[in-house]
């Protein structure tokens, strides 16, 4: 065991008590996190705007301050983006991470010097608690790869604007540098399939042992490398043994990969995105994510069914049940407040407070009023897939509300890697899984209202093409798994 291993083993134990202190105090943490960001921000425009002076409970905050999304809060940020200090946080970010929005083009989201260093420490502690919990450590010698977005990074009014996994990529600790791959010079490769190609060549012969990344992205990674190779992953890279994703739900991947690997491989699932980093995968023996209270996120919690009435309730930390869909809305030392960013989770653990994503408050299926979400179709496919040799590279389900002929359905497209040897039985299965799942689903079909999913396939690579024809394709960007229009699938169609 090398000085390495053994020094990760030991820092491992060290970070492991400090998570353990404030997860068992998980209300106080919390407290204390909104004390001071009420506290440091008062005296900004926006705390001005809303009172921050007189805020004293959390039942002050959320009456003072409105849930918002983007394009409520855009005209602090637009000043921000212009050079003015003191709009949102003191002073000016250090950076603006530059993402899609999907009513406003690109979203310019703050990252200040007390926010920074929790997206970087976070992803190292997850890592950290793998190293603690297994007693596996080698892996720390070998060569680690992360599949982002460029590192080359703009300037204007004193802020630097990137993607957030480039900016991510200017932090990584010296101690990584010589193990982090690919290159700096193929990691500003723009173009996504020249850079996986630049990837796979600067990878193939290296001792690799941890690779992470969006698990659609990585498919394609270790497809190309399938292909240069003409074996699978695992014996490529023998000493290949943890894969560390984040962005969708790794379960409808998990065979896919498991197939292209060889062999089953640990996995660390993350939370991130450009407003924070939420949660990590804290162990391989529970379910769901932990939830990161103490790192400068004030967290709020909404009921999906509830979230689009008048003045829907606000719960805090103590006030929250499992298996409850509820919409996350954050305030933050970046200074995002009562902010949207429109995920949605469930917890599956109380003591500690653990999470999974269920999906996307804007992606949902409610043509009917059937109230479908990701978690849902995921966990249907998921189910369908047992005991046969069907295997999915991607998916997505769309309403088809005026069909040619018969009733309404769910239209599920498919590109299969293997297709079910009985694809009625395999639709059917579906289909009971989604009725087990969604009382009004299973109202809708009992009462004739809905017929049963219909599968519709996708030809190989039917995904890649549309991502690339919208300018989508790699980095961060994922298909939804589900809409409530049939824009994404129009597009699909025409492929």
């Amino acid at each position: 065991m090398s000085i390495k291993s053994v020094s990760a083993k030991l820092f491992a134990k060290k970070i492991y008590a400090k998570t353990l202190a404030w997860a068992s105090n998980p209300i106080a943490t919390q407290k204390a996190v909104f004390a001071q960001l009420i506290k440091d921000a008062k005296n900004t425009e926006f705390g001005v705007d809303h009172h921050f002076a007189k805020i004293k409970t959390t039942e002050d905050f959320a009456n003072q301050v409105p849930i918002r999304d983007y394009e409520d809060l855009k005209p602090y940020i637009e000043k921000v983006v212009k050079g003015e200090a003191n709009i949102l946080w003191k002073g000016k970010p250090l950076y603006f991470a530059k993402t899609s929005g999907t009513t406003s083009g690109a979203k310019y989201i703050p990252l200040t010097k007390e926010s920074m260093p929790y997206h970087i420490e976070a992803a190292r502690n997850a890592i950290l608690h793998y190293i603690h919990e297994t007693g596996n450590s080698d892996f720390v010698d070998g060569k680690m790869i992360f599949l982002q977005g460029s590192p080359i990074l703009e300037e204007k009014h004193g802020i630097q604007f990137g993607r957030l996994s480039g900016i991510v990529a200017h932090f990584v600790p010296k101690y990584l540098q010589k193990n982090r791959m690919p290159s700096l010079e193929t990691n500003c490769i723009e173009d996504w399939e020249t850079k996986i190609d630049a990837i796979v060549e600067e990878t193939f012969d290296k001792n690799m042992t941890v690779i992470s990344g969006i698990p659609s992205w990585v498919q394609m990674y270790f497809e190309r490398l399938q292909q240069k190779g003409g074996k699978n992953v695992g014996e490529i890279f023998k000493n290949f043994n943890l894969f560390i994703y984040g962005g969708v739900n790794y379960e409808p991947y998990r065979a896919k990969f498991e197939n292209l690997i060889g062999r089953k491989v640990d996995s660390i699932e993350l939370f991130p995105a450009s407003e924070g980093f939420f949660a990590y995968q804290d162990s391989q023996k529970e379910k769901g994510m932990l939830l990161l209270l103490n790192a400068g996120i004030f967290y709020e919690f909404v009921k999906s069914d509830e979230f689009y009435t008048d003045k829907p309730r606000r719960y805090t930390i103590g006030e929250v049940e499992m298996g409850v869909n509820y919409v996350l809305i954050i305030s933050t030392n970046a200074g995002l407040w009562g902010y949207n960013i429109g995920d949605t989770v469930q917890f599956t653990s109380l003591k500690p407070y653990r999470v999974i994503v269920s999906g996307r408050i804007k992606h949902f299926i409610s043509a009917f009023g059937e109230h479908v979400i990701g978690k849902e179709v995921e966990s249907a496919l998921q189910e369908a897939m047992i005991g046969t040799n069907a295997r999915v590279n991607e998916f997505t389900v769309a309403p088809q509300i005026s069909p040619a002929s018969g009733l309404p359905y769910h239209e599920w497209f498919i590109e299969f890697e293997n297709e079910p040897d009985d694809s009625a039985a395999f639709a059917e299965a579906i289909d009971n899984a989604m009725r087990k799942q969604n009382m009004y689903y299973d109202d809708l079909i009992v009462g004739n209202i809905l017929r049963k999913v219909v599968i519709t396939k996708v030809a190989k690579n039917g995904f890649q093409d549309y991502m690339k024809s919208i300018g989508k394709l790699g980095g961060q960007n994922k298909i939804p798994r589900l809409s409530n229009d049939r824009a994404i699938v129009d597009l699909l169609n025409k492929k």
